[in-house]
């Protein structure tokens, strides 16, 4: 069978109107901004992925949001952040282009995403129905190979104020986790940086946001000068992940 390509955006931070700004970037005019620079690997890709913060403190963000990925005419698969409503989120993603949380199959691999949002915490936890709603989706995958997505980083970032707002509960992730050796990556948002590494033979991988970036292993919060950027997945029919984070300078 064929590779599942799959085109991750997080952290777009959107607001009610354009002229809506964190940190003093215009926040949808940079999601316009790397759509386009993503077009052709959106055009080819089986699923578009966006990991959480699709707005910032602002329900009214969603509308935009919708607007902008309904128009590329993919499937929208999305989990809540620190800084989205969930209420109005589960709301806006009901229509037919937009999934919320759950789990969805593509040839030989399932995509599960995770709700790790405690109200009003920058912090996350999985929660005891969260654990047991990625338990099931992991058991009733068969023999298929697992990508698990979530907000929150599972692992330290090496950045002291960034590290106080992870998951609380990395341990029980990670522990239902194990009980499933089909899952062969965990991908995340949150951290506005990129990360690549391996937890038990586990691809593990965080991807910057498409409005500011942090500065990676900061002991105090900064902002990098890094561009927006997005990552592109390949998920082999091998359980084979090949992936890229490309960023707007390189156009």
């Amino acid at each position: 069978m064929d590779s599942v390509r799959v085109v991750q955006f997080t952290d777009t931070h959107l607001f009610g109107t354009a002229a809506g700004t964190l940190r003093g970037i215009a926040t949808l005019a940079t999601l316009r901004s790397t759509l386009a620079h993503a077009d052709a690997h959106i055009r080819s890709a089986d699923a578009l992925l966006v990991t959480g913060d699709l707005v910032q403190d602002d329900p009214a963000g969603y509308a935009p949001f919708c607007a902008a990925f309904a128009a590329l005419f993919k499937p929208v698969l999305t989990l809540p952040g620190n800084h989205d409503d969930v209420a109005a989120m589960q709301t806006a993603m009901r229509t037919a282009a937009f999934q919320y949380c759950g789990h969805r199959d593509f040839a030989d691999w399932r995509i599960v995403m995770v709700d790790s949002v405690i109200p009003g915490a920058a912090g996350g936890h999985v929660s005891s129905d969260a654990l047991a709603s990625l338990r099931k989706s992991l058991e009733d995958a068969g023999q298929r190979h697992v990508l698990v997505c979530l907000h929150h980083h599972p692992v330290p970032m090496r950045s002291r104020w960034l590290d106080t707002v992870g998951l609380e509960n990395p341990d029980e992730f990670f522990a239902t986790l194990d009980a499933t050796p089909q899952v062969r990556a965990v991908l995340w948002g949150h951290v506005h940086q990129t990360y690549d590494g391996q937890r038990r033979g586990v691809r593990l991988l965080a991807t910057p946001s498409t409005c500011a970036q942090f500065l990676p292993e900061a002991d105090d919060f900064a902002i990098d000068a890094k561009p927006p950027a997005y990552r592109i997945l390949e998920l082999c029919p091998d359980g084979t992940v090949n992936t890229e984070v490309l960023w707007l300078e390189s156009a």
